[in-house]
């Protein structure tokens, strides 16, 4: 995969002036000078409490959350991305690793049937920036928009907002967006995906995180993100990884994504810090090799079996 430069980075007009060159560099180091963006998905332990990391099939090294900045520090990523109180707990100790902020999260308890997905802002922008400011290597902030939801007006708003105040202070903006809720029928359906693809642009989002629309005897899940990818224009669109699964699966899954979906890397949280330190730090290699790397799925995979090293 080759290198880009500060000079290959696309600014948006809405980054001021001054932090133009600091928008710049956050991008490299989030994309690891390569456009594309690695984000290790850490948010989960407020999105599905303890379920993630505690249980049947999982390492019980998970069970402590060190372990998630213990395998960033020993594998590949591009960016962490959690809620500030969980980064700013141990981020002291892993200094080098590119963070990302979350800046809302719900719980799984409420279900669609009491009541439509509202994820609410925590903190403001300013808190943010006030651990960037005690050293915290802050690259950018995250936001969650359940599209669909009759309380999307009020996220959409939110997100908005905080896209333009982060851009203005230099940092890079990735959107979850999800359609989910009552007016929602099919939360796969590759239509509504590429929708919210294009919402996310819309917003002014840098990157946007779509779940895989789900593939049928037509086409299979790759070649329908296709229609995503191209609506979500200058706004890289990266794929959720899902629950945890083999990891040549996982692998192929990824590189289809790429390489036949259009999309502009990965969002990997629990195929990752599932497993053992040993094994999860492989596999973002593995990942990395793929998404930074541009490896084939065979060497990405002795890469994961660690019958080959990847570095950047």
């Amino acid at each position: 995969m080759p290198k880009i430069t500060a000079a290959d980075v696309r600014v948006p007009a809405d980054v001021s002036a001054e932090m133009r060159d600091t928008y710049i560099s956050n991008y490299l180091k989030a994309t690891r000078e390569t456009g594309r963006l690695m984000l290790y998905a850490c948010d989960q332990k407020v999105e599905h409490l303890n379920d993630d990391f505690y249980g049947e099939g999982i390492d019980p090294a998970d069970a402590r959350p060190l372990h998630l900045f213990e395998i960033a520090d020993r594998g590949v990523t591009g960016i962490l991305a959690g809620q500030r109180g969980l980064i700013a707990a141990y981020a002291n100790d892993f200094p080098d690793i590119n963070y990302l902020v979350k800046m809302n999260s719900k719980t799984h308890l409420v279900k669609k049937d009491q009541d439509d997905p509202y994820s609410p802002q925590l903190y403001s922008l300013d808190a943010v920036l006030e651990l960037a400011q005690n050293g915290v290597n802050v690259v950018g902030i995250g936001y969650t928009i359940y599209l669909g939801s009759e309380y999307e007006a009020q996220m959409m708003a939110e997100a908005g907002e905080l896209i333009a105040q982060a851009h203005a202070a230099g940092l890079i903006v990735v959107l979850w967006i999800y359609p989910r809720g009552k007016a929602v029928g099919d939360e796969k359906d590759a239509h509504l995906i590429a929708g919210a693809a294009g919402a996310a642009l819309c917003l002014g989002a840098d990157f946007v995180k779509v779940n895989p629309p789900k593939g049928d005897d037509a086409a299979t899940s790759a070649q329908k993100l296709v229609e995503a990818s191209s609506a979500s224009g200058r706004c890289g669109l990266v794929c959720a990884g899902g629950s945890t699964v083999a990891a040549d699966v996982f692998l192929q899954q990824l590189w289809d994504q790429i390489h036949v979906g259009g999309a502009a890397g990965n969002a990997t949280g629990r195929n990752i810090h599932q497993r053992s330190l040993d094994e999860a730090a492989r596999l973002t290699k593995a990942i990395s090799a793929i998404t930074l790397g541009d490896y084939s799925v065979a060497d990405a995979l002795a890469v994961f079996n660690g019958e080959q090293d990847f570095t950047l």
